[in-house]
C-alpha cells in the first residue's frame, strides 16, 4: 500500500467520522472500511400505498395510503477500501435496502460506478453518500405514493420505437437495460444490490413500525410543557396521545388514569383536556398504570362490553359471576362454570313456568331504566328481561303510586285501606282494628268516638272532616258502627 493512499484513506475515514454521527457512520474495527446509513430527505406529505388484491377499472389496482411523515428505513452502504484506493481502484461496496427492489439498487450501483469514473484518483465516499441521500428519489423517479406491492411484483419494460427506456411513472417501471458505450445492452442484476426484506407481505408493517419508532425518537429529544402541571420536561418523560397530539408528563397522566381505574371509570381514560375525547391506547394504559391496575382495567372493560349485550348475563352466585350466554327466547340460564341453572328474570334458581318472585325495588329499577331509555335501549331491555316483566314493572309502580295517593296502611297489620265516604273512624277489614283515618291512632273498642270528643285530642271535632257530613256532629259515648267510614281492603 502506497503511503499516499493509506494517508488518504485514513483522512477520509476521519472526515466521515467528523461529518456524521455514530447513527450514520460506523467504522470497521479490523479493516479499512465501515458502514454508512443513508437517511433520505423525503418531501413533505410523502406516502406509501399498499396494493390490495382488488382491482378497479382505471388502474387495475387498489391502494390504501398511509402517511409516513418523512421517515423511511435507510439505505445501507457497506464498504472496504483496497490498498490502491484512491489512486487506482474504487472502494468495494454493497448497497442494501428494505423498500427498494434489486433492480432499483442495481441502477444505483451502476451510477456510483459512473461517479467513480468521473472522479478517479479522488476520495469518493462522501460523493456517493450525498448522491444516495439527495438524488435517489429523483434518479429512480419515485413519487408518492410509494407502492409497496409493486416492489415485490418486479418491473416492466416500456418501449419507444424499439428501444427500452425509463418509464415516467413509479418505481415499478424502471428499465432493465443500461446505456453502455452508446448502445443499449441487456443488464443483469448487480450482485452488490441486496434486498433485505424477509417477506413482501410484512414490508408494509415494517415501514409503519420504523416510522413510528423514528417519530418517537424525535419526540423524546424535544422539550414539552405538561398541560396538567405546566412543568417543562423532555419528551422521554412525557406521553403524546395519538389523535389529539396533547402532551402530558408521565407522572400526571399516570396518577389520573390510576384514579379513574380505581373508581371503575374505565371508559374515562381519555385525554384530560376539556372537550377532548381522544382515548388512550391499551399499550399506553399498561405502560402508565402497571400490570395490576391494567388487569383490573381490562376486566372492567370486558365486563362493561358484556353488559351491553342483551344475550349475556352473569351467574347470580356471588362466588362465580361467570358470563352466561342466553338462548334466544329462553328465560333459563346455565352457568358453564358452576353448572347453576337460574331464571334470567328474577336471578333465582330456575322455576320453570311458575311466576317469578321479584322484589318491588328491582321492578322499579327495571322500569326506571326502561323509561329513560331510547328505542334501541328499550328493545335491549325487552330482550333481556322479557316484555311480560316490563309490563309487570309498569303495573307494579302504577299500583304503588295509586296506593300512596288514595290509601293508608292499617297501623297494626299494614293492610292498605281506602276510604270511600263516611266518618274518620275506620275499621280494618283484615284485623278488625278501630283507628283514626286522620292520625292513624288506634281507637278504643269500648269508646272509639272519645278520640274525636276530647278537647285535648288532635282530632277533636273532626269526625267528619274531609267527608260530606257535618264536622260538628258526634255521638258521645256511642259504640255503634253505623256511621263508620266505608273501607276497602287492598
Amino acid at each position: 500500500m502506497a503511503s499516499e493512499d493509506f494517508e488518504s484513506q485514513e483522512n477520509e475515514l476521519l472526515a466521515l467520522s467528523s461529518i456524521y454521527g455514530e447513527d450514520v457512520f460506523l467504522r470497521a474495527e479490523t479493516v479499512l472500511g465501515g458502514e454508512l446509513r443513508i437517511f433520505l430527505d423525503l418531501p413533505a406529505g410523502f406516502t406509501i400505498g399498499y396494493c390490495t388484491n382488488s382491482y378497479d377499472s382505471e388502474r387495475n389496482r387498489s391502494y390504501h395510503y398511509t402517511m409516513l411523515n418523512l421517515h423511511l428505513p435507510p439505505l445501507v452502504m457497506n464498504f472496504e477500501l483496497p490498498s490502491d484506493y484512491p489512486s487506482t481502484s474504487p472502494p468495494q461496496f454493497t448497497i442494501s435496502c428494505k423498500w427498494l427492489s434489486r433492480e432499483q439498487l442495481s441502477w444505483l450501483c451502476h451510477t456510483m460506478d459512473e461517479l467513480w469514473q468521473e472522479n478517479r484518483g479522488m476520495e469518493i465516499l462522501y460523493t456517493w453518500s450525498q448522491f444516495l441521500k439527495e438524488d435517489t428519489l429523483d434518479f429512480l423517479r419515485i413519487a408518492p405514493p410509494l407502492e409497496v406491492k409493486s416492489i415485490a411484483g418486479g418491473t416492466t419494460r416500456k418501449r419507444d420505437h424499439g428501444k427500452t427506456v425509463r418509464a415516467e411513472a413509479g418505481p415499478e417501471d424502471l428499465v432493465k437495460t443500461a446505456a453502455v458505450d452508446g448502445g443499449h445492452q441487456p443488464r443483469t442484476l448487480d450482485p452488490r444490490a441486496i434486498q433485505t426484506c424477509e417477506s413482501w407481505s410484512s414490508l408494509y408493517g415494517e415501514l409503519l413500525d420504523y416510522d413510528q419508532a423514528q417519530r418517537q425518537k424525535v419526540f423524546s429529544a424535544r422539550v414539552f410543557s405538561c398541560h396538567i402541571c405546566l412543568c417543562e420536561k423532555l419528551g422521554s418523560s412525557c406521553v403524546n396521545l395519538s389523535g389529539c397530539e396533547h402532551v402530558y408528563c408521565r407522572d400526571c397522566l399516570s396518577a389520573y388514569f390510576q384514579l379513574q381505574i380505581q373508581e371503575g371509570n374505565v371508559h374515562s381514560l381519555t385525554c384530560p383536556e376539556p372537550k377532548c375525547q381522544t382515548v388512550a391506547t391499551p399499550s399506553q394504559v399498561r405502560e402508565l398504570v402497571g400490570e395490576e391496575l391494567f388487569s383490573r382495567y381490562d376486566r372492567l372493560l370486558l365486563q362493561s362490553s358484556l353488559d351491553l349485550m342483551a344475550d349475556v348475563v352473569y351467574c347470580p352466585r356471588t362466588s362465580c359471576q361467570t358470563p352466561v350466554l342466553l338462548e334466544p327466547n329462553k328465560t333459563m340460564g346455565h352457568c358453564p362454570q358452576c353448572k347453576f341453572a337460574f331464571c334470567n328474570v328474577c336471578r333465582h334458581a330456575y322455576h320453570g313456568i311458575s311466576a317469578c318472585i321479584i322484589k318491588s325495588e328491582n321492578l322499579e329499577n327495571i322500569l326506571k331504566k326502561y323509561n329513560n331509555a331510547d328505542a334501541a335501549s328499550r328493545a335491549f331491555l325487552e330482550q333481556r328481561y322479557g316484555k311480560h316483566t316490563i309490563k309487570r314493572a309498569i303495573e307494579e309502580v302504577h299500583s304503588k303510586d295509586w296506593l300512596a295517593q288514595n290509601a293508608k296502611a292499617c297501623p297494626r297489620c299494614c293492610t292498605n285501606i281506602q276510604k270511600v265516604d263516611g266518618c274518620n273512624k275506620m275499621t280494618c277489614s283484615s284485623c278488625q282494628l278501630y283507628f283514626c283515618w286522620l292520625c292513624l291512632k288506634e281507637l278504643s273498642r269500648a269508646n272509639p268516638y272519645s278520640h274525636f270528643n276530647e278537647a285535648r285530642s288532635p282530632c277533636f271535632n273532626r269526625l267528619f272532616q274531609g267527608g260530606e257530613g257535618d264536622d260538628d256532629f258526634f255521638l258521645e259515648g256511642s259504640d255503634s258502627d253505623e256511621d263508620d267510614g266505608d273501607d276497602i281492603n287492598d
